[in-house]
């Protein structure tokens, strides 16, 4: 055994300090880093790019360099913002600096829609009382069929010119997944996809009846004005808005039958996928299992989605992901439309 002179040590020192730059530099920039990297470290994971099977061109969604700029005021624009928030009752309890209310005040948005509430219906009025000044429109569906599941909501500061429960169809309506509510240049639909569950028992269900009775709703709204169609729609629509996607060819949100069923419903009959637009080559998750720190590591799945019909698409000033924003396994999602 050799050991080092005093020079040698002074090499290694700088080839280490070397490599620890190269690293960082990798990080920030959206390349592409091994799993064992010491993402948890690291205050932005989602500006790291993670993924199981990495495409050239492909670079990790970054919303601080990747959004354009702001707006002037006096511009003719409304912001949406829609989060999967896993139980609101528990969001609205949280005291840190990306609660509920601290979002609120970040995004100054126009309109928040909420799925996975899962309140009942005696809460709603309780539960108003708690949520946002400036906001005097809010419209709520719960769960009949399962108390505590499910359930959507839009706060609008926004007053609408109508608004519309549920799809009109029985079968579909006792979740309280579905909100439509009418603007003067479009509507909004806020949604909740019914998730095929853990063994795909709802899989045929959400394929063969929700999806074409969803997609069918939206073409008759799109013979009077313009669709947006947002929420959680519990797909993964392509290989690239899900970290692994061999390891989830049969797991529920990316089925192949789920996958043909989002863009034979939707994306065929004439509704753009708004981020996907705004950038074809960026890997972005709004939704980390709560499992083996799966956000820590940005091992995520992108199924909160903003639809737009092909006629205002052009009219998207910005689709983006708002990943630094806690409390649910889902994080916020926006889309900036002039009007």
């Amino acid at each position: 055994m050799i050991e080092s002179t005093a020079p040698d040590k002074v090499l290694a020192r700088k080839k280490r300090k070397t490599s620890e730059v190269i690293e960082k530099s990798n990080m920030m920039e959206g390349n592409a880093v091994g799993e064992n990297e010491p993402v948890s470290n690291f205050e932005k994971p989602w500006t790291m790019l993670v993924h199981k099977k990495v495409q050239p061109g492909w670079v990790a969604y970054n919303p601080d360099i990747m959004r354009p700029s702001s707006l002037l005021e006096t511009a003719n624009i409304i912001k949406m913002i829609s989060w999967n928030v896993n139980g609101l009752r528990a969001l609205l309890k949280r005291k840190d600096e990306n609660s509920f209310l601290q979002l609120a005040k970040k995004e100054n948005f126009d309109v928040l829609c909420l799925q996975e509430t899962k309140l009942q219906e005696k809460d709603v009025e309780q539960i108003k009382q708690s949520l946002l000044d400036d906001y005097d429109n809010s419209f709520w569906t719960c769960s009949v069929s399962k108390l505590g599941y499910s359930g959507t909501a839009v706060i609008s500061r926004i007053k609408p010119v109508s608004v519309k429960f549920g799809l009109g169809i029985p079968d579909h309506d006792g979740e309280g997944r579905l909100i439509t509510i009418e603007f003067d240049t479009v509507y909004l639909v806020a949604g909740y996809v019914p998730n095929s569950g853990q063994k795909l028992e709802r899989l045929s269900y959400r394929v063969q009846q929700w999806d074409p009775s969803l997609s069918s709703y939206l073409k008759d709204l799109e013979k009077k004005k313009p669709v947006v169609l947002t929420g959680d729609l519990n797909c993964a629509h392509e290989e690239i808005d899900i970290y692994n996607p061999d390891g989830n060819r049969k797991s529920a949100g990316f089925t192949d039958e789920e996958r043909m069923s989002f863009e034979d419903n939707f994306l065929n009959r004439g509704f753009v996928d708004s981020f996907r637009q705004q950038h074809p080559q960026a890997v972005g998750y709004t939704y980390w299992g709560y499992r083996q720190g799966a956000r820590r590591w940005n091992k995520g799945w992108r199924l909160d989605y903003f639809l737009v019909s092909d006629s205002i698409a052009d009219k998207v000033y910005d689709s983006y992901i708002i990943p630094d924003v806690n409390g649910s396994d889902h994080c916020p999602i926006g889309l900036i439309l002039k009007c």
